[in-house]
């Protein structure tokens, strides 16, 4: 057993040798996730204490589960999980959908019209959503908002949308949508180029059309990197996203919004603000973790079964 062991290290020790430069280069990386993702998980146990800033981490007394009561008890308990479920789902089919669509149709033009159509589908990407948030006040603000204008032109009444909870679900989708779209894209795209031209000159020969091709051989080809985008966003199906949640709908000021873009980022940031829980807020979010990791191996188990190449692992 040592003898085997000391083989293994050896060999080990062999192989970093080899490729010291590499794991040089991968030295800056390691350090930014053991700093920003492994050394905090040691806050994990503040979600079992009744933390008070005095007595410290480590000080303060243990409560067991009751912190986490304060999310399951709460009336809005359903309303803002089931929120952040629908919207997640929502945002993963559509970026999905027209990201695969626009990725085919880059495909379809010249290399040079490429580039436009890239950074104008990708700047969106870098905006804040603090920036989106003036953008999207723009178009529905009730005294100068661009669209209320338009309905006016049209003979129609204006809205208060800040005031109104029915619409927000279409409008969170679209922005979301508009922001998310360019990664996806790229991503899409950069699988797409990948594949061999061999594949394309053949199905011509056969007589495909281009939906033909898109459905018979873009799609199936880059199927697996589809999976692997998909695994890791069904990950985050119960997290949510905050930025989008808390400042598009106005933020603080969006009361009568609530039952249509509430979710569990958003309610919790608010109980932490209003009563200083920090017990609560880490419960919350261990919670969120703990869900997203099962959903993560659930649906990598899922799509091994159907097909094991296209799984993560």
């Amino acid at each position: 057993m040592e003898k085997g062991l000391r083989k293994r290290i050896a060999s080990e020790w062999r192989h970093f040798k080899k490729n010291h430069e590499l794991f040089t280069l991968g030295i800056p990386g390691v350090l930014y996730i053991l700093i920003f993702s492994y050394l905090p998980m040691i806050g994990i146990i503040m979600a079992f204490k009744n933390f008070h800033y005095d007595k410290g981490i480590f000080g303060s007394e243990w409560t067991g589960f009751k912190n986490f009561e304060f999310f399951f008890v709460s009336e809005y308990a359903f309303r803002i999980t089931r929120n952040t479920v629908l919207y997640e789902i929502g945002y993963i089919f559509f970026t999905t959908v027209f990201a695969l669509l626009f990725a085919v149709l880059l495909n379809e033009i010249s290399r040079k019209a490429v580039k436009v159509y890239q950074t104008a589908l990708f700047l969106p990407h870098f905006l804040s959503w603090v920036v989106v948030y003036y953008i999207v006040f723009t178009l529905l603000d009730i005294n100068n908002g661009i669209l209320n204008k338009l309905l006016i032109a049209v003979g129609l009444e204006s809205h208060d949308w800040y005031m109104e909870s029915g619409p927000w679900p279409y409008i969170l989708n679209v922005v979301a949508l508009w922001k998310r779209i360019g990664f996806s894209a790229l991503v899409y795209y950069a699988g797409i180029i990948a594949i061999s031209p061999d594949y394309y000159e053949a199905a011509k020969i056969d007589g495909a059309t281009r939906f033909q091709i898109a459905r018979k051989v873009t799609i199936p080809m880059i199927m697996p990197l589809i999976m692997i985008l998909l695994i890791l966003a069904i990950g985050g199906l119960i997290s949510g996203d905050f930025g989008l949640h808390y400042f598009v709908p106005n933020g603080a000021l969006a009361g009568m919004t609530y039952p249509t873009t509430d979710i569990i980022d958003t309610y919790v940031y608010r109980a932490l603000t209003k009563i200083g829980d920090v017990g609560m807020a880490t419960a919350v979010g261990l919670f969120q973790s703990v869900v997203g990791l099962i959903l993560v191996l659930c649906a990598n188990l899922w799509v091994r079964k159907i097909n094991p190449d296209n799984s993560l692992w």
